[in-house]
């Protein structure tokens, strides 16, 4: 892995992480700073000026920031993978695989954890991929996981002994069965994450993740769901970003 450093652009010292709240989900900078990678002869650099650049910070799905949350130490690196992604920075200009290589160094020089900084690399070029706009890409994506979680789903019915249908299972004792669907767990995400190409590493992450964690996915995603409906039936609906409509009005607040 590269080493990298992020900076205060304005005095050369520490980075000053300076952000001003647009609408409670977008924020723009109110100081720029950098981030200087060994494999870029020069630093990018984020500007902060609201017409030119915006970011969401982390842009994690709700039912995953039980694990992976919009905020904490890797906040700097999220921020600058927003500018480069988007192409609103100063400095090298990058392709967006390599804006997520530079995202997951930018986090490990952080201090984030290697485990999380994979995951998060990992979920942001899926998003890569789909955004490519290839079909061949998009069809990888969506089988690889489609395809894990009907295999998941088909061995918890095999572990409850409703079908034993999976041959790495079989009609044997829960603790055999238990195991043998542990190393399939690995085993099969590991093999089809290979029809994703030059993104193998991220399949092979998500799909051993999504395969150990996808009943712990499926509840808390019930659970998310059945809030929404709550605070819908509750405040209201929603706008895009997620504020409740009746409630602002009702203050008298203006966007």
């Amino acid at each position: 892995m590269a080493g990298g450093h992020f900076y205060d652009v304005l005095d050369g010292g520490p980075l000053r992480l300076e952000m001003r709240s647009i609408d409670g989900n977008d924020f723009t900078l109110l100081r720029q700073f950098g981030y200087r990678g060994d494999d870029h002869d020069q630093p990018f650099v984020v500007p902060a000026d609201l017409d030119t650049f915006s970011t969401d910070l982390a842009s994690v799905p709700g039912v995953f920031v039980w694990l992976v949350p919009k905020s904490g130490d890797f906040l700097p690196a999220a921020v600058l993978h927003d500018a480069l992604v988007d192409g609103q920075h100063l400095g090298p200009r990058i392709d967006r695989v390599e804006a997520d290589r530079v995202f997951r160094d930018a986090m490990i020089c952080l201090g984030t954890g290697r485990v999380r900084a994979w995951m998060m690399w990992a979920g942001t070029s899926t998003a890569t991929m789909w955004d490519s706009g290839r079909l061949a890409l998009r069809l990888a994506l969506v089988g690889v996981l489609g395809a894990i979680v009907a295999l998941g789903t088909l061995s918890s019915v095999d572990l409850l002994d409703v079908w034993d249908v999976l041959p790495w299972m079989g009609d044997r004792g829960f603790g055999a069965e238990l195991a043998g669907g542990a190393v399939a767990a690995v085993v099969v995400p590991a093999v089809l994450s290979l029809t994703w190409g030059r993104f193998w590493q991220a399949g092979m992450i998500l799909g051993i993740a999504l395969a150990v964690l996808l009943h712990v996915t499926v509840v808390i995603a019930v659970l998310f769901g059945v809030y929404l409906m709550l605070e819908r039936l509750v405040s209201g609906p929603a706008d895009r970003s997620g504020v409740r409509i009746r409630d602002r009005r009702a203050s008298g607040h203006r966007p």
